[in-house]
């Protein structure tokens, strides 16, 4: 059966908001993300006209390095520019593959929906992001 598990992350900026939310995710599939040690890297370039799908992109993109690599990841530094009618996103994730000795594996999560999703900014000026995962 379906289940899903949702958070909400803020930033001072959206590329703040858009670490969070990686952090988020990844603490959700291991029980202690301060243990991925960062000993590979690797570049990610994304490009979407909505910045909600743009994050969506972008935490999928996290799910698929650890199902198809066993690659737990965090962000090293993240660049969103827009133009074009476009948003760039530019990051650098670094990480480690899974070790069942030192990562204790929390739930399985399979995709990021589209169901509540949102980025957006406040009146206060905080970036906030909801994000809903497939679980």
């Amino acid at each position: 059966s379906m289940a899903d598990i949702a958070f909400e992350a803020e930033g001072d900026s959206v590329e703040e908001v858009f670490s969070v939310a990686v952090d988020a995710t990844e603490g959700i599939m291991i029980q202690e993300i301060s243990a991925i040690r960062a000993s590979e890297e690797h570049s990610i370039e994304l490009v979407n006209a909505e910045l909600d799908l743009l994050l969506m992109d972008l935490l999928n993109e996290v799910i698929f390095l650890k199902d198809a690599k066993g690659l737990l990841v965090r962000v090293k530094t993240i660049s969103i520019e827009s133009g074009a009618g476009v948003f760039n996103l530019k990051a650098v994730v670094v990480g480690e593959r899974m070790d069942a000795s030192r990562h204790a594996l929390g739930v399985d999560v399979k995709a990021v929906t589209l169901h509540g999703l949102s980025v957006k900014k406040t009146d206060e000026g905080v970036w906030k992001a909801t994000v809903v995962l497939d679980v």
